[in-house]
């Protein structure tokens, strides 16, 4: 009967395994991430060895081993850009990936080696590494040119160009509306301006009764020259 439960404990610890826990680490392309990763540590004797590897963790050691340390050093490492930053003797054995990629999104499998049977210390972790958002807008240019009336003493032309970010459509300025009604009226105020040979109505009005008084005492002093000579 012994021999009987004995065996049940066995086979209950080889299909449950140690408790395994884990963490969802996010980061941006060109980043670097840290994925935690830590143990007690109470005494010297305590310090430990243990393995970094890719996918999840096995029955034992790591697949796909990517760092190893004996717990006061590295002993092993696939990338330089992998790299232990924390202070291993105190339990931090956090992994760090410097400059990462996309393709370093995965799961990853932090095992600290403690003895006794089945007592290692596991984790899973789920990395996900993004593209960096990188802003398509472009800024606007506004260009005006201005030349001088035809006709003038001196004629030049400029441009010039403005550029600014982009503002929305609530934050655009209001034009206010322009002192002509339509397009014709605007066009008719100019043309008499730019038109030196259209005179005003009342300058018109008093040159003409000049020369009708002018012609009136012409035709006066005729007549009366003509009646003296008669006579």
């Amino acid at each position: 009967m012994s021999s009987y439960f004995s065996m049940n404990w066995i086979l209950l610890i080889l299909f449950t395994g140690p408790t395994v826990s884990g963490s969802l680490v996010k980061g941006k392309v060109g980043q670097n991430i840290t994925v935690p990763c830590s143990y007690s540590v109470r005494r010297e004797q305590d310090i430990t060895s243990m393995c970094w590897g890719r996918g999840k963790c096995p029955a034992s050691k790591c697949y796909q081993t990517i760092i190893w340390t004996d717990g006061w050093k590295v002993t092993q490492r696939s990338d330089s850009r992998y790299i232990l930053k924390g202070k291993l003797v105190t339990g931090d054995v956090s992994l760090t990936i410097v400059n990462a990629v996309e393709a370093d999104s995965g799961t990853y499998c932090c095992r600290v080696e403690i003895s006794g049977l089945f007592n290692d210390q596991i984790s899973n972790h789920n990395v996900v590494v993004e593209k960096a958002r990188i802003s398509t807008a472009s800024p606007h240019t506004y260009t005006s040119e201005k030349t001088s009336a035809p006709g003038s003493t001196s004629e030049s032309s400029f441009t010039i160009t403005r550029t600014w970010p982009p503002v929305s459509s609530s934050e655009a300025p209001q034009t206010a509306p322009g002192p002509c009604s339509n397009t014709s009226d605007c066009w008719d105020v100019t043309s008499n301006l730019q038109n030196p040979s259209v005179s005003r109505p009342s300058q018109q009005y008093s040159e003409n009764w000049l020369y009708i008084g002018i012609s009136l005492c012409v035709v006066f002093l005729a007549i009366l020259f003509a009646s003296l000579f008669v006579t």
